[in-house]
């Protein structure tokens, strides 16, 4: 996940202290986080992210340099990419599903004359609303936006696996009645508020860092 550095340290005490009275995360919490910044080009990201679904990280950043090659490695303008043809985008190894995806975003940006201080503007759930009227775009999507490139600190992405599984280890839940699992998850996750990102980023770590026993 992105990352860059120079947190004020008054303020990753503060949520190192309110974190850290979650007894089970304080375990694996072994330090300040890198801070999370506000990115340019945010729909572009958007884009990036849909291209990169369900594949590897290696993959995915193959065919995001192939998808800069398009226009001299340049970031491309919503309008550029609407009128790049489907073809040209299935060349560069996106599905149908995808280059239909991509084109929706483009085609949303320019109806809705989106930008980056629109974004900025909104609160997560608005955002999360605004931009899941895409068809191709899920709410786990605009979380990771929200999170990595709007630099938000209170967004929990239940529906991660990766994030379920660190859940379902460091608490030892169970998640054969779905329901009762995914209450369980918006419970513990409630205490972590307004600093819930920050506790998906130490569980996200530990999970990759953990090896299964």
């Amino acid at each position: 996940m992105p990352k860059s550095t120079g947190a004020p340290e008054a303020r990753r005490i503060h949520y190192l202290d309110h974190l850290g009275k979650d007894k089970k995360l304080g375990k694996i919490i072994d330090g300040p986080l890198t801070e999370l910044t506000i990115r340019k080009n945010i729909c572009l990201k958007l884009i990036g992210s849909i291209m990169s679904q369900q594949l590897s990280v290696k993959v995915a950043d193959v065919i995001y340099s192939r998808f800069l090659d398009l226009y001299g490695r340049k970031e491309p303008t919503a309008q550029q990419i609407l009128d790049t043809p489907a073809l040209t985008l299935r060349g560069i190894g996106l599905s149908n599903a995808k280059v239909t995806y991509v084109h929706n975003v483009a085609a949303f940006v320019i109806a809705e004359k989106v930008t980056d201080s629109k974004l900025k503007k909104m609160d997560d759930e608005t955002i999360i609303a605004y931009l899941t009227q895409i068809k191709g775009v899920g709410r786990w999507t605009v979380e990771m936006l929200l999170m990595f490139y709007l630099g938000r600190e209170d967004v929990f992405a239940i529906d991660d696996w990766g994030l379920q599984q660190a859940m379902i280890k460091l608490y030892k839940l169970d998640r054969d009645n779905k329901k009762e699992f995914r209450d369980q998850l918006r419970k513990i996750s409630a205490k972590w508020s307004p600093y819930r990102t920050h506790a998906c980023r130490y569980l996200w770590s530990w999970k990759d860092n953990t090896p299964d026993k």
